[in-house]
C-alpha cells in the first residue's frame, strides 16, 4: 500500500477495474454508459477469470426474463426466499441492494449491450422448501455466442474447464447438457449436430481445437468483450495490482506492473476490485477453510490467489466469510489442469456417495454446496470423509457419462483403460473387491448398497430424502421409476471414483457494503474502493440459493459500483 502518491502517474481514467470476469466488465459497461474514462487490467495473459470457464448462468429473482418462460416472481417473494436461504447472515440492507439491482442490472445487459440471455423455466431454485423458492426462471444463461466476430481476441478468452465441453470441445448450454447427459429423448440427436457445427468450422479447425460455437462463460464473456470493444474500452492483459494508492484516507489508484516495471494508474472516481478469491493459494486455503484443502481440487481459475484480498488487508480493510466456498464434491482427472464437478452425475441413479466407512452421508442430489458441508461435518480423523467415494454398477456406465468418461454404450471399458491404469477409475467383479480396491469399510459399502437397492424399489430414502424434491429430480433420469435419482446397484462390474472437498471459487473476502463498498476495520467505507465477485464477501452468505448465485451478484454489485463511483461519492 502507497500512501500520498500525488504525483508520477504514468495513465489517468475515472474508473479502473481489476480483473476480467462476467462482474467486472458488467462493472466497466456501465462506468463507461455513466460517461467514465474506463479501464481493465488483468493480471494474466488471458481475460475472462473464473467466469470464462464455467457455465456462467445468473440467478437473478424477479428478473424481466421470467413472464415470458410463464413464471411469476416478486419482490416480496425473492426478499422471503433470500433471508431463508441466507438465514440472518448477510444485512439486510445487501439483500434488499440485490433484490432491486439484481433484475435492474440484466435488464440493462440485455438491452444496453451485445449480451444474449435465455430464461430456464425449468430449473428451480436449490432450496423448494423455503418460502419464496420458484420452481424455475431465477436462472438465466447466455445463448451461444459467435465467437468469429472477436476475431484473433478469442484466442486471448481463457478456455472453458474442460467440464463443459463434451469431448474436450463442444460446448453446450445447460439446457442442451441436461438433454445430453440425463440420457433424455433427442439427446443424441442434438449431440451429433453439435458435433457436425463443430467440424465443419473450416478453416478454423486447422488452427485450433477451440470451439466458436461457446455457450456457457465463454459466450457471456465473449459478448461483454464485444460490448467493451464497441465502445474502445481498454482491456490491458499481462499487467497485475501491486498495491493500492491512498491519499488522505481515500483510495486514489493503484500501481500496477506493466511490462515487468511499476506502473502508476490513478483513478479519480473509484478502484472497482473483481479479481477473484484465493482458491488457488495453498497457504491462504490451509489458513481459511476446512481442512484437508487442495488448490488441486478447485474448479476455479489458478489464477486467484487472493493477491486482491490482501491488498484490502492491507489497507486496512475487514474480511467475512474466509472459511467458506462455493462447494461442491469435484474429480481430479489426471493430466488435466483443472478439476471436474460431480454436478450431474451424483444426482443420476444407480449411484451413491460413501466415506471410507462405506456408509452414505448425505442425498447425492442436493446442492452440491451440501454435498462437501457434509463431508467437512462427516470428516473426522477415525472416520475420513475428504475424500469420499462416488460408486456406481455396470448398468450406470452403459447409460450415463462419469467425469471425463463417456457412457459406456458410446465408449467401452477398453476405450477408456488409460483412467484404469492411472488409478482414476476403479473396477471390480464384487462390491468386497471394490472396497479393498479404495480402502473403504467392505461391510460398510455391502450395506450401503443393499439399503440402496430396496430404496430403488419403493423410490424413498429414508436416511436422505434423495429425489423428494424437484431441485433433486432436475438432474435425475426421467425414465427410471418410481424415483428418477435412484436405481439399484447390482449389475457388475462396479465402479468408483474419488471426490474431493472442492469448489467453484472461494466465497470470502473484503468486507463490503451494500454499495459494494469496501469496509474498514472500523466499519466505516474506504472512500474509493469497491470490491465485488469472489474478492468480496458473499452476498448469498453460507448458502446458494440457486443456479447462477455467483455470477449474477457478481455483475449485479459490478453495476452498482460503477453507478456509485460516478456519482463522486
Amino acid at each position: 500500500m502507497s500512501e500520498s502518491i500525488t504525483s508520477g502517474w504514468d495513465h489517468e481514467v475515472d474508473v479502473l477495474v481489476v480483473g476480467t470476469g462476467a462482474g467486472a466488465m458488467t462493472a466497466a459497461l456501465k462506468a463507461h454508459d455513466q460517461g467514465g474514462r474506463v479501464l481493465l487490467i488483468e493480471k494474466s495473459s488471458q481475460y475472462g477469470g473464473s467466469s470464462a470457464m464455467s457455465s456462467c448462468l445468473l440467478w437473478v429473482p424477479n428478473n424481466h426474463l421470467m413472464p415470458g418462460v410463464g413464471i411469476d416472481d416478486s419482490p416480496e417473494e425473492s426478499i422471503e426466499y433470500l433471508r431463508g436461504t441466507t438465514a440472518g447472515v448477510v444485512p439486510e440492507e445487501r439483500l434488499l441492494a440485490y433484490r432491486d439491482k439484481g433484475p435492474e442490472m440484466l435488464r440493462y445487459l440485455t438491452d444496453e449491450t451485445r449480451v444474449e440471455l435465455i430464461g430456464l423455466p425449468e430449473y428451480p431454485d436449490y432450496y423448494p422448501a423455503v418460502k419464496g423458492s420458484k420452481p424455475g426462471g431465477r436462472s438465466v444463461e447466455p445463448a451461444h455466442f459467435d465467437a468469429r466476430v472477436l476475431g484473433e481476441d478469442f484466442l486471448n478468452l481463457r478456455s472453458q474447464n474442460l467440464q463443459m465441453q463434451v469431448i474436450g470441445r463442444l460446448g453446450m448450454t445447460a439446457v442442451e447438457a441436461r438433454q445430453v447427459l440425463t440420457g433424455q429423448p433427442g439427446g443424441m440427436l442434438l449431440f451429433a449436430k453439435l458435433v457436425l457445427k463443430y467440424i465443419l468450422d473450416i478453416p478454423w479447425r486447422f488452427r485450433s481445437r477451440r470451439d466458436r460455437n461457446p455457450s456457457g462463460g465463454n459466450a457471456l464473456i465473449g459478448m461483454l468483450r464485444l460490448s467493451l470493444r464497441d465502445r474502445d474500452v481498454p482491456l490491458w492483459l499481462d499487467t497485475p495490482a501491486r498495491e493500492l494508492v491512498i491519499e488522505d484516507g481515500r483510495v486514489v489508484g493503484i500501481v500496477a506492473e506493466k511490462e515487468g516495471q511499476p506502473f502508476r494508474i490513478r483513478a479519480t472516481r473509484g478502484v472497482i476490485l473483481g479479481a477473484g478469491g484465493f482458491e488457488g493459494n495453498q497457504a491462504m486455503r490451509e489458513k481459511y477453510l476446512p481442512n484437508p484443502t487442495r488448490a488441486e481440487w478447485t474448479c476455479g481459475n489458478p489464477d486467484n490467489t487472493g493477491d486482491i484480498i490482501e491488498m484490502g488487508l492491507d489497507a486496512g480493510a475487514a474480511v467475512d466469510l474466509m472459511d467458506d466456498a462455493w462447494w461442491g464434491p469435484t474429480s481430479v482427472v489426471p493430466g488435466e489442469d483443472i478439476a471436474r464437478m460431480l454436478v450431474i452425475e451424483k444426482s443420476l441413479p444407480g449411484s451413491i456417495l460413501v466415506s471410507k466407512a462405506g456408509r452414505r452421508f448425505v442425498n447425492e442430489a442436493a446442492p452440491y454446496i451440501d454435498i462437501v458441508n457434509s463431508m467437512y461435518a462427516t470428516h473426522t480423523p477415525e472416520n475420513p470423509c475428504v475424500p469420499a467415494y462416488f460408486v456406481f454398477d455396470a448398468t450406470y456406465r452403459q447409460k450415463y457419462m462419469c467425469g471425463p468418461i463417456m457412457q459406456g454404450s458410446a465408449s467401452p471399458d477398453w476405450m477408456v483403460k488409460k483412467f484404469f491404469s492411472e488409478g482414476y477409475l476403479k473396477r471390480a467383479n464384487t462390491i468386497e473387491e471394490l472396497a479393498g480396491q479404495l480402502g473403504v469399510d467392505a461391510e460398510g459399502l455391502r450395506d450401503s448398497v443393499a439399503r440402496n437397492n430396496e430404496y430403488a424399489k419403493t423410490g424413498k430414502d429414508p436416511e436422505f430424502n434423495r429425489g423428494d424434491n424437484i431441485y433433486d429430480r432436475y438432474y435425475g433420469d426421467s425414465q427410471v421409476e418410481p424415483n428418477p435419482c435412484i436405481g439399484p446397484i447390482e449389475k457388475a462390474p462396479f465402479y468408483a471414483i474419488e471426490a474431493f472437498a472442492g469448489e467453484l471459487g472461494t466465497k470470502g473476502g473484503l468486507a463490503v457494503d451494500e454499495q459494494a463498498r469496501v469496509l474498514h476495520t472500523s466499519g466505516q467505507a474506504i472512500p474509493g474502493l469497491y470490491a465485488i465477485g469472489n474478492c468480496s464477501s458473499a452476498v448469498m452468505g453460507r448458502s446458494y440459493p440457486g443456479a447462477g448465485a455467483t455470477i449474477g451478484p457478481a455483475c449485479a454489485f459490478g453495476y452498482v459500483a460503477a453507478m456509485d463511483a460516478m456519482k463522486g461519492s
